[in-house]
């Protein structure tokens, strides 16, 4: 499956997001400075506690979207994303190639996520189908991912957890 580049990129950011490690205390700054690029130089990626509990919203919503067993549920996921965002779509060449940024530069770190990962997402959904989200099947894993195959047959986030289930399904047919 072939789609456009600034916004698989942005899918990624969601997957990442809806991935994300939320345990540790630290997670939303380590999150936010690992995916720097995203922000308009200058913006602040100190949160306050309410704008933190709204990424934390945002990466349950990825994941309900992931999740979701029918296109209506899939498009209520999509909606309540959509909701979050602001978008101020323009223009821009900063890295050296054309192409579109979703939030208004001047938006704040929170808009800037929100809105990049609700309408990144929302284009592949309408572009690609809601089946290429996805939610590793593989005991102990369930990190969400978005199934580029050609004939949407995925059913593991890596080639890692593919294999792990490979072997363990051997192994228990061995002991049957």
């Amino acid at each position: 499956m072939d789609y456009d580049d600034y916004g698989s990129n942005a899918v990624e950011l969601a997957i990442d997001l809806a991935n994300v490690d939320r345990s540790a205390e630290d997670w939303l700054p380590a999150f936010l400075t690992a995916h720097d690029e995203w922000f308009t130089e200058g913006t602040s990626l100190d949160l306050t506690a309410r704008e933190a509990k709204a990424v934390a919203s945002t990466s349950d919503l990825v994941r309900e979207v992931a999740r979701a067993q029918t296109q209506a549920d899939v498009i209520g996921g999509l909606n309540a994303l959509l909701a979050l965002a602001a978008p101020r779509p323009y223009a821009t060449d900063h890295d050296g190639d054309l192409h579109l940024h979703y939030a208004a530069p001047e938006a704040g770190a929170l808009d800037q996520l929100t809105t990049t990962v609700a309408m990144g997402l929302s284009q592949l959904v309408v572009q690609h189908g809601w089946q290429r989200l996805g939610v590793c099947a593989a005991e102990g894993c369930g990190n969400v991912y978005v199934d580029t195959s050609r004939n949407a047959s995925r059913r593991y986030c890596s080639n890692t957890c593919s294999s792990r289930s490979t072997v363990a399904a051997y192994r228990a047919r061995q002991r049957s």
